[in-house]
């Protein structure tokens, strides 16, 4: 269960003293194609910092065309009775359309919405983020979010306030992937709002029965991904189905997931969910609002494939892993994976899949100049039946490989954030933004 996943990353952000007269000019990030089908045209802004200092970003794009951006601090969070993410969040919003942005100051002793565990604009304006966390009740069964409004484009926030979820046969058997309690399944991503207005949203964790091992961290057990649907506008949330769950995929099981609904093309209503593994992202498919999933299937963008490591074993045969020099004949040290997968649906019917790449697995942190480690983006013109168009936005720079992707005001084009080390430092993090326009060519 990702909640100190960086604990190698984040021990390189002891000390953030550098100042900017300090800072070396940054080399910017040029993007390239690294695969096209030649009916697409990208048209991509020069990065801008949105966020200092901050670490994972996730996004909300609002109606209006104001952004929302969240992402972890280098400092502890305050102290909580309830489980809270190990960083402080620091938040910020545009509302010029990405040239200006503001800090959005928390509570004093308030951790505030984590919005890792979703957050939308309903189509009357309201604003819903649910805190990331579900934790257990006192009843089998039983479990309990925090779920925080804005009428106001996010000015002003009320919350939180606990709603409730049923939850039959979940269980809490998990440490942390740094091998600490977590006693919590995790809300990740988006929430969708139907058109009869229920919500659908997702989470990963266990239900009774699951006890495999990662095989990187063994007192974390294995994760499926999960389905929720809520009938009153969050206030309550029922299990609806497993999307995906098999103990022997990957390393970490079914996680991250993430969930966009097709409103065009032939399949209108499908439902379409991307899962990271800790190896090959994996994709489900459901056209009855998720009551059925079609079996997981792994997704290799480009021919990116991160098992193998015949591609680049020589380059890291002095790195340090975990624990000691990355062991060539551990195929479970040298591999790939593809983490924090993000998806959405232009009005055009556009599907765009944002997603990082890590070569090797942890060992990219050390030495992260291998030209497949980065932050990429993938663009469907069949409504995710094949990706033929992948530009890679970042390669073979220091990153967490997380992203966030929106659509703005204008038909295809995209604001695009994720996280950098300015050059020339080994401390200085921060979420650098950018917009991408797609164009179609007849």
């Amino acid at each position: 269960m990702r909640q100190f996943h960086l604990a190698v990353f984040l021990a390189l952000l002891t000390s953030l003293t550098v100042t900017a007269a300090e800072l070396p000019k940054r080399v910017p990030n040029l993007p390239t194609m690294v695969e096209a089908d030649g009916r697409l045209r990208f048209d991509f802004t020069e990065e801008k910092v949105v966020l200092d200092g901050g670490l994972q970003p996730f996004m909300l794009g609002m109606k209006s065309g104001v952004f929302l951006v969240q992402a972890q601090l280098p400092k502890n969070p305050y102290p909580s009775k309830r489980i809270a993410f190990p960083r402080l969040l620091g938040a910020v919003v545009s509302r010029d359309g990405g040239e200006i942005w503001t800090p959005i100051p928390l509570k004093s002793g308030d951790n505030g919405v984590n919005i890792e565990g979703g957050i939308v604009q309903l189509r009357d304006g309201t604003i819903l983020a649910l805190d990331t966390y579900i934790t257990p009740g006192k009843r089998p069964g039983e479990a309990f979010g925090q779920l925080y409004t804005s009428n106001d484009e996010w000015r002003t926030v009320e919350g939180p306030k606990d709603v409730h979820f049923r939850l039959p046969g979940a269980i809490y058997p998990s440490k942390d992937d740094g091998g600490r309690p977590h006693e919590a399944q995790r809300l990740h991503r988006r929430i969708l709002e139907l058109p009869n207005g229920d919500l659908l949203t997702t989470c990963y964790g266990w239900l009774k029965g699951d006890a495999t091992p990662s095989t990187y961290e063994p007192r974390m057990i294995r994760t499926r991904s999960l389905l929720l649907r809520s009938m009153d506008r969050g206030q309550n949330w029922r299990l609806v189905s497993t999307i995906a769950v098999n103990p022997k995929v990957g390393t970490e099981g079914f996680g991250e997931p993430v969930l966009v609904r097709l409103s065009k093309g032939p399949h209108p209503g499908r439902l379409l969910c991307y899962m990271r593994t800790g190896r090959e992202l994996y994709e489900c498919r459901s056209d009855d609002e998720g009551v059925t999933w079609s079996q997981p299937k792994p997704r290799v963008f480009a021919n990116i494939a991160v098992n193998r490591t015949e591609l680049w074993v020589d380059m890291f045969r002095n790195v340090q892993g975990r624990k000691a020099l990355l062991d060539e004949n551990n195929p479970d040290e040298l591999r790939g994976s593809v983490v924090d997968p993000d998806v959405i649906e232009l009005r055009s019917g556009l599907l765009v899949l944002a997603f990082g790449v890590r070569v090797p697995q942890q060992a990219c942190w050390k030495d992260p100049r291998h030209p497949w480690n980065g932050n990429y983006l993938a663009v469907s013109r069949d409504h995710g039946e094949t990706w033929p168009n992948v530009i890679r936005m970042t390669s073979g720079v220091l990153t967490t490989h997380y992203m966030a992707i929106e659509e703005t005001l204008t038909d295809n084009r995209l604001f695009v954030v994720y996280d950098l080390r300015e050059s020339g430092t080994k401390t200085r993090r921060d979420i650098f933004g950018r917009f991408v326009t797609l164009t179609v060519k007849p």
